[in-house]
């Protein structure tokens, strides 16, 4: 007998109602939202709301996507096989909306994170969204439970698992960010959130037939793009007689760069042109904006932007540059900045590279000081809005002719963010996962004078003063303060590189030991020059963490002219 699916488009006030009682299995990763994702959310809810001065019904729907259930059609528990990070992210939305609330708003915004029983229709008391069990009870109290926003928001991260770090920072931004509206600005867009955003949601009773609906809508990738209704529009207005030549040099910018990252070039040619986020879709934004700068003339589209930036873009990727001069550094520099956690500072090296591909001269400071910027930012945890503000006001600058290296340029980092650099840097490294590994590696490079070669497998980073000593051990003899120790142990001056996957048992060995047994790889070579001055060390005191301390955070310093 065949499987029933069901697909509704659902508004958010139908998707939490008693019509559905979500539950995150066991086997679904944890909660894995950054600031990002959760900023691209309310930016854009924002955005496509307006500013609050038409009524809701005119303001522009909002499609959040699709969810894929197991659901029986008559009952109504889910088990969420695809939409956890949305469910999850709009829940603290709500939670953090109520928080900002009137008492009797609170209370409308409390039926759709929590279900009162009803004893006539044979409902019991239940929370809408259910996290996996780890992190459920985190959740129920944190967020869906009323007035435990400040409690959330007082707690210690180093404390916390990555995916509650996760739900207390987005918590957070969405508090500062909401909290800047008025009351009547926060009643209009509830109104909008609950009345005008719609999911599509997806229910099969069965797990094999949901796990091939979510195969389907997120793995098959030969769904139309962006890319085609554009090559479409593009080439259909060109001359018929040229239509063959514009196709193949579309085609072989597609071929050459990739299917995903010829994708990812049109956002780039967007952000260009646009220097900010978008405010509609990417399709509108091209036949709106981009586009009719060239009806007359539509091949200047291909001739002008997309063969060029695709040009640029192929050679930033694989940092392959090639010239009479400066080829080394040049690709160097694209190398880092490859390993940079977002894709924001591409644009920028897009436009520059294009405009100066022949004069290496113009390309080695541009490049030295755009991974200067794009590390900074990334070290100050920026979030979106911040970096497309900024390298919105460098687009700017670059088709200006603007001297990019005066003190005002947006090219340069400002007194005040590197302070705030200079104090992250200082402070416990070892708690930023998403930077760590990259400043880490970043010093090593530098120590070694740019000779070294990072392609392993797996790089790790690792305390050399364990953040759990074992009783008894040498550790505790020099360290016999708990809370000096733990002044130390996330520091910089404690850290270095493994090319290995970490042993849990060996990172609490005695110094001695630890050398000879961890920090020695198999053939007793050690890849890194941060660990090996770590080996040159007879023993691991707090002079000898706070001399290393001093001496990294010099290098750095002088790396990225801090």
């Amino acid at each position: 007998m065949p499987v029933a699916i069901h697909a509704t488009e659902k508004a958010l006030f139908r998707v939490f109602s008693n019509d559905f009682a979500f539950s995150i299995p066991a086997y679904q990763r944890p909660y894995a939202w950054t600031k990002d994702q959760a900023s691209d959310l309310l930016t854009d809810l924002l955005s496509f709301l307006g500013d609050g001065s038409d009524a809701v019904t005119d303001a522009n729907p909002y499609f959040l996507g699709s969810i894929v259930l197991i659901k029986s059609e008559d009952a109504s528990k889910a088990d969420v096989v695809d939409g956890q990070q949305r469910l999850t992210t709009l829940t603290i939305l709500l939670a953090v909306l109520r928080c900002l609330s009137s008492q009797n708003n609170a209370s409308k915004i409390t039926k759709y994170i929590y279900q009162e029983g009803d004893e006539f229709e044979g409902t019991d008391d239940c929370y809408r969204l259910k996290l996996r069990e780890r992190d459920e009870d985190f959740f129920r109290h944190y967020i869906q439970d009323e007035n435990k926003l400040d409690e959330l928001l007082k707690l210690d991260t180093s404390q916390l698992t990555d995916s509650q770090r996760n739900i207390q920072i987005n918590a957070r931004y969405f508090l500062d960010r909401l909290s800047q509206l008025s009351e009547q600005e926060r009643s209009h867009f509830i109104h909008y959130l609950m009345t005008c955003c719609f999911l599509v949601v997806v229910s099969t009773p069965d797990l094999d037939s949901a796990y091939r609906i979510f195969s389907i809508l997120n793995a098959r990738g030969l769904d139309l793009s962006l890319s085609d209704f554009l090559k479409s529009e593009v080439i259909g207005a060109i001359e018929k007689s040229q239509q063959d030549k514009y196709t193949r040099i579309w085609e072989t910018e597609e071929e050459d760069l990739g299917r995903e990252t010829f994708q990812e070039l049109f956002a780039h040619i967007r952000m260009i042109d646009r220097k900010a986020k978008p405010s509609e879709t990417a399709l509108n934004e091209f036949r709106k904006h981009i586009l009719p700068k060239t009806n007359k003339e539509p091949q200047k589209f291909i001739n002008d932007l997309l063969k060029p930036y695709s040009d640029a873009l192929e050679i930033i990727k694989k940092a392959n540059y090639y010239s009479d001069k400066d080829t080394k550094i040049v690709n160097y520099f694209l190398r880092w900045l490859n390993q940079i956690d977002n894709v924001d500072w591409i644009p920028p090296a897009i436009l520059y590279f294009s405009k100066n591909s022949h004069a290496p001269d113009k390309l080695k400071p541009f490049f030295t000081e755009l991974e200067r910027l794009a590390a900074g930012l990334m070290i100050l945890r920026a979030d979106i809005n911040d970096r497309i503000r900024r390298y919105g006001k460098l687009l700017t600058a670059i088709e200006g002719d603007i001297d990019l290296y005066a003190f005002e340029s947006p090219l340069q980092l400002t007194p005040e963010e590197i302070s705030r650099i200079i104090k992250t840097l200082d402070g416990d490294l070892y708690l930023i996962k998403r930077i760590r590994q990259y400043v880490l590696l970043r010093l090593d490079s530098a120590l070694s004078q740019g000779e070294a070669t990072y392609d392993y497998p797996v790089i790790t980073v690792e305390h050399v003063l364990p953040q759990n000593p074992s009783k008894g051990s040498i550790w505790l003899e020099w360290f016999p303060n708990d809370e000096e120790r733990i002044q130390y142990v996330h520091r910089i001056g404690n850290l270095a590189l493994l090319s290995r996957k970490k042993n849990a048992e060996a990172q609490n060995y005695d110094f001695d030991k630890k050398k000879k047994k961890y920090f020695v790889s198999n053939t007793s070579i050690v890849p890194f020059v941060l660990t090996t001055k770590v080996l040159q060390q007879s023993e691991w005191t707090p002079a000898v963490i706070e001399q290393r301390q001093e001496d990294c955070l010099q290098s750095l310093r002088k790396i990225w002219r801090l």
